[in-house]
């Protein structure tokens, strides 16, 4: 495993990673390695619209790539349970531009 990232303490937590081209996908950590590419489990991605709530579109056991991590963050579950993502609307996120 790699070191010195601070993902050791999350591993087999829910969270959240926002990518590069603007993706919000949420899941378990499962591993990750030196690339800091992460292994996710129970995943799903989040597509938001400002014209409809939230669509979750299932991917299970996903891998993401180390070099298109924008940021990884732990979720608060109980917060997180308690949102009404059916009746949130948010523009989406805009692809990282160098």
């Amino acid at each position: 495993m790699a070191t010195d990232t601070g993902l050791e303490s999350l591993i087999d937590q829910t969270i959240s990673v926002i990518t590069n081209d603007g993706r919000n996908i949420v899941g378990v950590l499962k591993g990750f390695d030196q690339a800091t590419n992460l292994i996710l489990d129970e995943s799903h991605e989040r597509v938001y619209s400002t014209k409809a709530g939230v669509e979750q579109v299932v991917l299970g056991l996903h891998i993401i790539r180390g070099d298109n991590i924008g940021v990884v963050g732990e979720l608060d579950e109980e917060l997180d349970s308690n949102l009404d993502l059916s009746a949130l609307r948010a523009h989406p996120l805009k692809a990282v531009q160098h």
